[in-house]
């Protein structure tokens, strides 16, 4: 190893473990300018490579380990998720729909499980008239965006608004089939949305549509190339309100089902106040609020460990977001600072010291999050060592098998021995987990890359460095 690549990589406070030649090279695949982290322990806990272990990274979607985690912590993930289930309500001649939290509501024409369409059922089971039609997700704050998310996202499905009262992963699908050259593709929506459709169609193009829609607008400008030969398919938009869209969606099933809306489609929020910030509050408990009236229909959706596998195999923002409400719910207003809290909690109660980490959301889609390699290993060991570790694990994507890492690793002697967190976002990859190594001993390990130059991607030198520890070990 030349004397500048040890210098670059183990410039850190600490260097307890120095990377072999071939983990050098392999992390010097990222180009230079990249800063990374990495910590690789034993089963005992022994660190066989410290690179920046005590720096502060951002983490991405790696976030979503600490978010899940506490989920695990706190959260009854195995029982039938009642708690947490859509209600509809006949307030005089209203129809309220009230969220609790689930992320999994859905309006499709398929539905099975935790389908709107039931609720919509035995409203006109009760009566053929409402007035007005309310989406009320005051359950928790409104709290729609976390601090540091780029606003350029808010279009987009993985960076959709969140609410107590989700539908349909809170995006609305359109369909986009290719016109003649030349001309406009055939964009098409439910109504929900007015559609300025700037788009061409091109000779045998590749499909390239971009959304811009700006905050608060219902109007979504459609841009870019559609090729002739491209078959029909879907485009996902975010959502800014999503208690409206669920409740639009109500108003639409029940008059599908012979109930006539005399009035017209509103909300209920709760707006952020002081009494939702636990420092603020000085460690008193956060106000209830006075029971509700009680519920014609209530959903009862799968369990919530069902839910936490979808979430870190496909890195679901959104249903991250609304396991760090959930988890603030169990013992706070449902906040964001009270998810943040319950987090630092569990954190502190493991030993992390507090500088390690900070984090402004629980999905890693803000910029302000950040995190150490070191504390990373801390909280996956303790993770492992719990009950629900086991049940844990089992939610993290398998290198070459699924979920996001399902294109990485295969073919290669990690495939299926992988069980890891990925993480991406402007110039930063990160993947995070457990390896079974050439030994048959399983390797905890933590892997961070930030600035990558010109927002390329360096997950082919974290894979190629991960996989010469596994050969060493």
């Amino acid at each position: 190893m030349t004397p500048l690549l040890l210098g670059l990589l183990l410039a850190a406070p600490t260097a307890a473990a120095s990377p072999s030649d071939a983990v050098a090279s392999a992390l010097a695949q990222a180009g230079p300018g990249t800063r990374i982290g990495l910590v690789v322990t034993d089963e005992q806990g022994r660190e066989i490579v410290a690179i920046r272990p005590d720096e502060r990274f951002v983490p991405a979607s790696n976030t979503k380990i600490f978010t899940t985690a506490a989920a695990f912590a706190t959260l009854d993930m195995t029982a039938a998720d009642g708690g947490g289930g859509a209600e509809v309500r006949l307030e005089g001649q209203d129809a309220v729909l009230v969220g609790h939290g689930d992320a999994r509501l859905s309006s499709a024409t398929d539905c099975r499980v935790d389908c709107l369409a039931e609720l919509a059922r035995a409203v006109a089971a009760r009566t053929h008239v409402v007035h007005d039609v309310i989406g009320d997700d005051s359950a928790f704050p409104d709290e729609r965006w976390p601090q540091g998310m780029s606003w350029n996202n808010q279009a987009g499905r993985y960076g959709t608004a969140i609410s107590a009262l989700t539908i349909d992963d809170n995006v609305v699908e359109l369909s986009v089939t290719p016109g003649t050259q030349g001309a406009s593709p055939a964009i098409t929506g439910d109504g929900y949305y007015r559609i300025e459709n700037r788009a061409i169609t091109v000779a045998g193009g590749k499909t390239a549509l971009e959304v811009t829609r700006l905050p608060g607008s219902d109007t979504l400008r459609i841009t870019g190339s559609v090729g002739t030969g491209a078959a029909p398919r879907p485009l996902l938009v975010g959502l800014d309100d999503p208690a409206h869209r669920a409740a639009w969606r109500l108003a639409r099933l029940l008059r599908e089902n012979g109930v006539r809306v005399t009035g017209s489609v509103t909300v209920r929020h709760r707006p952020l106040s002081p009494a939702d910030d636990p420092e603020v509050r000085g460690g008193a408990p956060a106000p209830r609020p006075p029971a509700p009236p009680a519920a014609l229909a209530r959903l009862a959706p799968p369990p919530l460990g069902d839910d936490a596998r979808l979430t870190n195999k496909v890195s679901q923002n959104l249903h991250a977001e609304l396991f760090l409400r959930r988890v603030a719910a169990a013992s706070g207003s449902g906040s964001v600072a009270d998810g943040r809290a319950a987090v630092i909690g569990m954190l502190s109660a493991i030993g992390v010291p507090r500088w390690q980490y900070d984090f402004a959301d629980g999905s890693g889609m803000s910029s302000y999050n950040r995190v150490t390699p070191r504390a990373t290993i801390t909280l996956l060991r303790w993770i492992a060592a719990q009950p629900w570790g086991p049940a844990w694990r089992a939610t993290l994507p398998v290198g070459g098998v699924d979920g996001t890492l399902a294109a990485r690793f295969h073919g290669t002697a990690l495939d299926g021995r992988l069980f890891a967190k990925t993480g991406s976002l402007n110039a930063t990859n990160a993947v995070s987990g457990y390896l079974t190594a050439a030994s048959g001993h399983v390797l905890t390990f933590a892997a961070f890359c930030n600035d990558v130059p010109g927002d390329a991607s360096a997950t082919k030198a974290i894979d190629a460095a991960l996989l010469a520890v596994a050969a060493e070990h």
